[in-house]
């Protein structure tokens, strides 16, 4: 299972055919939505879909997460029921605002985990509101379940009461902080999406400022975004080093029967050791 971030994939739960063409998509991640792509009308049927098709995780070569409800829709509960089962490698959580709602996920994530006996799964917030930017450091760094942060460009822009342009001013500052609160708290960002499957120039220069900023990835709507998003977020000669010295520092600790330990004064264990480890294999592929 790839532990990289370079690109996020969202596939309408609703739709069993994307469910399924899903399983070769080359993304780092696909993500399985039961929000903003599947109608009212559609949830139940998009929950039933995704637990099938999590029967089948072994068939899908990315990682697999789905995007749940926003906590204020009250879905969440039932939207956990029905999706957290072996198979899946964690969720995104879309408009969270503060750390008191993702600790109540989690209280609820950790009954149903151990009523079920499967290991605790990850989590991905993302940060789409003005009170989420103001305290994405605090969210990113609440739970060690929460390993990248992703950027939701259009509901912030909603938020803030800003027209959708292709690279809109109102929302650079949000744009940086979020990837400097995720950076700070250890862990990888996601940006936005780009909108205009068209575009691809655009598409390649908004990679280009995500990756200027500090990005690990990109959040992606369409297959045909995936290689131009990866040949920009290809791993740098830091990322690479680390990755290194993470994968010799870890096997190391193994041997003398610990787990966790810790690379140039940060903490790592087996989710770092997999993350690098992945890395490295892909450089090797190229």
């Amino acid at each position: 299972m790839s532990r990289l971030f370079r690109s996020l994939i969202f596939v309408p739960g609703n739709n069993e055919r994307f469910l399924e063409k899903a399983k070769s998509m080359t993304a780092d991640i696909v993500c399985f939505d039961l929000e903003d792509s599947v109608p009212e009308n559609e949830k139940n049927n998009a929950r039933n879909l995704i637990k099938n098709a999590l029967k089948s995780r072994s068939e899908y070569k990315p990682a697999v997460y789905v995007r749940t409800n926003s906590p204020l829709s009250g879905k969440i509960p039932k939207d956990l029921d029905s999706i957290i089962q072996k198979g899946i490698d964690g969720i995104v959580i879309p408009k969270v605002n503060n750390t008191k709602e993702l600790k109540k996920i989690e209280k609820t994530l950790l009954k149903i985990e151990k009523k079920r006996k499967i290991k605790p799964i990850q989590i991905i917030p993302s940060i789409e509101s003005t009170q989420g930017v103001v305290n994405c450091y605090e969210i990113s760094s609440v739970s060690k379940r929460v390993c990248a942060i992703v950027f939701g460009v259009f509901d912030l822009l909603n938020d803030m009461g800003i027209e959708y342009t292709k690279q809109p001013e109102g929302v650079k500052y949000a744009r940086s902080k979020v990837s400097l609160d995720a950076k700070a708290a250890g862990i990888a960002s996601i940006d936005g999406i780009w909108q205009d499957l068209k575009d691809k120039e655009g598409l390649v220069e908004d990679c280009k400022i995500g990756k200027s900023l500090g990005y690990s990835g990109k959040s992606l709507i369409h297959p045909d975004q995936i290689e131009i998003t990866h040949e920009i977020f290809y791993p740098t000669k830091p990322e690479i080093d680390w990755a290194e010295k993470v994968c010799q520092v870890y096997l190391e600790s193994t041997k003398k029967g610990k787990g966790a330990t810790t690379v140039e004064g940060k903490m790592i264990d087996e989710v770092h050791y997999k993350q690098a480890k992945a890395l490295l294999e892909l450089i090797k592929k190229q």
